[in-house]
């Protein structure tokens, strides 16, 4: 018989199974979720980007932030 995926919860580390019982799946929790949220939309998570973007974008930016 083949054993359940375990998997830690990317929030806390909590080991868990993968099931559809788990509305909050990948973590263990809506509190873990809610936290993984919050910290993206704070930008303390970030998916690392091309440094040639980051600097070729990086104008732009300036000039959007000091016309408002």
């Amino acid at each position: 018989m083949k054993q359940p995926t375990s998997y830690p919860c990317p929030g806390c580390g909590t080991l868990l199974v993968w099931t559809t019982d788990n509305p909050d799946r990948p973590f263990c929790s809506a509190r873990c979720r809610n936290l993984d949220l919050v910290g993206w939309a704070n930008e303390e998570k970030v998916i690392s980007g091309n440094p040639v973007y980051d600097e070729l974008f990086s104008d732009d930016l300036d000039a959007d932030t000091s016309t408002h």
